[in-house]
């Protein structure tokens, strides 16, 4: 029995408006979970294609053996496309799947509440409007809230339950046991811009970009180091142009705006240049790649094999990266012990060190070579290193040869602060950080959205644990200090979370 059963035994009457992919897709999950669905869309005919389309993808389901004929006919004997707003009266539930505008949205809603009872729940699907200003023209807005599904909707087990500033708590309560008992991850998150996950992510993809804009490194390099070293799914170049270079910049820029031009959330000049061009990823046939047919996707810069260091010391503690010392004895190189810093020596005297948010120039030590954070040493198969300009290819090729001795393929990238997973997790830590502090959600939701909704491979906040605290912020504060827009500075959630840390020691 779900949420808007309301005590019967039987499963309420959902409508799903607008019959494009996110719509069908909704449609297909309240299918599942035994409801009547009712389909509308304005447009003549698209409601009745929308439904052969949802019969085609549960056909393929049978011939795959993942649904059977009887449960198929079952879900398509409870679908009706509709031509009219009023067929939709009987409605418990209405799920608003429509264009991204605000006035469409609006009008459709005011319509609504006229033909639907007063205990019927509105949500939108919106991933960037306001569901606050959405509910703003109704006669009774606490009933409507936002119901942020993921695509595909049947496959992704996400669904952020947001509530505007006039939702009423009975209202979010009834849709988060709605969409939990459809067998979704529901988490509960206040009407900020970007929600939770479009809010929290932004990093992922514009430290990528402005690496890229940098010139630290080609997108198939940043893409490898991203998912080999990071431990992400997918690199933010390609993801983009599956996602859609249109359609992630909107979102990018979205946000951006709606937080008053905010210099974190800033979006990417060589993005926009991508956009103008029409190169909009798959969709188009080009964007990061090229994705005509018969195209080879570009590989990743990785260093030629070069001889490991005969020993290298260890000077006080790597941090996030001690793990490496363990693994670099057990490939047979001998490990001598200094009590004082936080670095590598190569027998030429080169520190090797975790990026740290400056970059291997800035050492006062001549010779120099940081190497990126990794999810997990152990496990990583890519390790990104950058030289100072006073650092001798020599040392660079030992350094090189030192990670190939742990089975690592290395990527070698120009002198940026940060490099790429570092400056990467310690702006998705800060911001994660942020939302909580502001209110848009618990820890838990957040570190649930993002494990759910983006596959990230830790939650952020369960990274910045891992991490520490004081790391994170020195690397945002060392960030800062190469680019004083505020870009990087980092947030006073995280300067707290930090200093009680140090309490601690």
């Amino acid at each position: 029995m779900t949420a808007i059963d309301r005590g019967t035994d039987r499963a309420g009457l959902v409508a799903v408006v607008g019959t494009g992919t996110m719509g069908q897709g909704i449609a297909q999950v309240a299918l599942a979970a035994g409801h009547p669905v009712r389909l509308y869309d304005a447009a003549p005919g698209r409601a009745s294609r929308a439904a052969d389309a949802i019969a085609d993808r549960l056909g393929r389901l049978v011939a795959k053996e993942r649904l059977t004929a009887a449960d198929r006919d079952a879900a398509l004997g409870r679908l009706t496309p509709v031509a009219d707003l009023a067929d939709l009266a009987g409605a418990e539930l209405v799920i608003e799947a429509i264009l991204e505008e605000l006035d469409a949205k609006q009008k459709l809603f005011t319509a609504l509440e006229s033909v639907v009872s007063d205990g019927c729940l509105l949500a939108s699907n919106t991933s960037s409007l306001s569901v606050t200003a959405v509910a703003g023209v109704l006669r009774r807005p606490g009933r409507l809230l936002g119901l942020h599904f993921f695509n595909p909707a049947p496959l992704m087990p996400l669904v952020e339950v947001v509530r505007g500033a006039a939702t009423d708590e009975t209202a979010a309560d009834r849709a988060y046991a709605t969409v939990a008992a459809w067998g979704k991850t529901p988490v509960r998150c206040a009407d900020t811009p970007g929600f939770i996950v479009n809010r929290v992510a932004r990093p992922f993809y514009a430290e990528a970009f402005r690496a890229y804009e940098e010139r630290a490194a080609d997108p198939a390099t940043l893409d490898a180091v991203l998912r080999e070293s990071g431990g992400f799914r997918m690199g933010p170049f390609e993801l983009t142009d599956l996602i859609g270079q249109d359609v992630n910049e909107d979102v990018t820029r979205s946000v951006w705006e709606t937080l008053f031009h905010d210099p974190k959330f800033t979006p990417s000049l060589a993005q926009r240049q991508l956009v103008a061009s029409g190169r909009h990823g798959r969709k188009t046939g080009h964007g990061w790649y090229d994705h005509a047919e018969g195209a080879g996707r570009p590989a990743p810069h990785t260093a030629e094999p070069c001889e490991p260091p005969g020993k290298v010391a260890l000077h006080g503690d790597l941090g996030p990266a001690q793990g490496l010392v363990g693994l670099i004895e057990e490939a047979g190189i001998p490990v001598t012990r200094e009590p004082v810093g936080a670095h590598l020596a190569l027998p030429d005297g080169t520190r090797l060190s975790l990026a740290d948010g400056t970059t291997a120039t800035d050492d006062p030590f001549a010779a120099s070579v940081r190497f990126d954070l990794a999810l997990d040493y152990r496990t990583a198969t890519r390790v990104a290193l950058a030289a100072s300009t006073a650092a001798p290819e020599e040392s660079l090729r030992s350094a090189v040869g030192l990670f190939q001795a742990l089975g690592k393929e290395v990527s070698v990238v120009q002198d940026v602060p940060g490099m790429v997973v570092a400056r990467t997790v310690a702006m998705l830590v800060d911001f994660a950080e942020d939302a909580v502090a502001r209110g848009v959600a618990s820890p838990e939701a957040i570190d649930t959205a993002m494990l759910t909704g983006v596959n990230y491979p830790r939650g952020p906040l369960a990274w910045g644990r891992a991490l520490g605290a004081r790391w994170v912020r020195d690397t945002l504060r060392n960030l800062h200090h190469a680019c004083p827009t505020g870009r990087y500075a980092p947030s006073q959630a995280l300067i707290r979370r930090a200093a009680a840390d140090e309490r601690l020691l």
